[in-house]
């Protein structure tokens, strides 16, 4: 990849960047990654074991949710003095294999952006109603410009029409999904006490209720009409997305969603992600319609100024997710 010297990696340093790529956001919470530390080089894998077959059947989030991991893995490395040179997709006959990542040293790395580093542990899924207060439009232009910077689009919907459009999607997304029991198995599965480290977090005594509950019966309609209203009253309803639609876009797309998470953290923002138009593939081409943008729209955002503080999700230990 380079013939600059290059930095070798030793337990503690690995731990100390991986730590911080482990923070990224992912779907369920599932964390669908594991690395490998070769030298100097660092190479990330989507673990399969942890995919969603039902709710993401081509493994597009889970791709996503491993770009953001990418993402906080570079801005780690260049916070530190490395320059961390990824190339995605090395080994075409190796589908696991999505990036490689090579840490040189370097007085002046390209992607040294202390802001955004100093969110990676500050930024939160927020998914309760947002403070009534309204984003300057400078800040949204910033998270546009965040989203270029990887090779995405991101694309507000600013018109009210259009806004309640797409909060129809998304209870109608809402309806589809929790009228299909395998869906609704899956998301339970993820339901776990807070010490299992990974999955949506339930309190360990009402988790077994909390599971049966989501298998058993279809709480669409009453999700739906609160996923609406969420939707329409966000402060930025955001649509980001790439020109194509292939496993090097949605890497793409997942370190542009991080820049943009990040950037919004240190304006004060969280986010969290209203995605049913874009899991359920009859309504994805509608979506992409209504916001009137070429290209494939990968994530659903909702931004605003958060009422409260919400604690972080659980995080597996970086042991956990480092092979041989």
């Amino acid at each position: 990849m380079s013939d600059s010297p290059t930095v070798p990696m030793n337990d503690p340093f690995v731990t100390s960047l991986l730590k911080y790529a482990l923070l990224a956001p992912s779907s369920h919470n599932t964390q669908p990654w594991w690395f490998k530390v070769s030298g100097c080089r660092i190479a990330l894998y989507a673990d399969r074991t942890r995919a969603l077959p039902v709710n993401d059947p081509g493994d597009r989030e889970l791709t996503i949710s491993c770009g953001c991991a990418l993402m906080n893995l570079r801005l780690a490395a260049a916070e530190i003095g490395l320059e961390a040179t990824s190339v995605l997709l090395p080994v075409a006959e190796d589908e696991d294999l999505l990036a490689e990542v090579e840490m040189v040293a370097s007085d002046n790395p390209s992607l040294k952006e202390t802001g955004l580093f100093a969110c990676i542990e500050r930024r939160r899924t927020y998914r309760k109603a947002f403070e009534v207060r309204e984003v300057p439009a400078a800040v949204v232009k910033a998270l546009s410009d965040e989203a270029a910077k990887e090779g995405a689009w991101l694309r507000v919907v600013d018109v009210d029409e259009k806004r309640q459009e797409v909060a129809v999607l998304v209870a109608e997304g809402d309806a589809i999904q929790w009228s299909d029991p395998s869906w609704r198995r899956e998301l339970a599965a993820w339901m776990h006490p807070r010490r299992q480290g990974d999955g949506l977090t339930v309190p360990g005594l009402v988790a077994p209720v909390v599971q049966f509950a989501v298998r058993s019966f279809d709480m669409g309609n009453g999700l739906g009409a609160k996923d609406n209203k969420l939707a329409d009253e966000s402060p930025v309803l955001a649509v980001l997305g790439t020109e194509g639609d292939a496993v090097v876009d949605w890497l793409q797309a997942g370190q542009a969603l991080q820049r943009v998470l990040l950037l919004a953290c240190s304006q004060g923002l969280q986010a969290s992600y209203l995605n049913q138009p874009i899991q359920v593939a009859s309504l994805r081409p509608r979506l992409q319609h209504l916001i009137g943008r070429h290209g494939f729209p990968q994530i659903l955002l909702r931004l605003g100024y958060p009422a409260e503080e919400v604690p972080a999700a659980p995080r597996r230990r970086v042991t956990e997710v480092i092979v041989d």
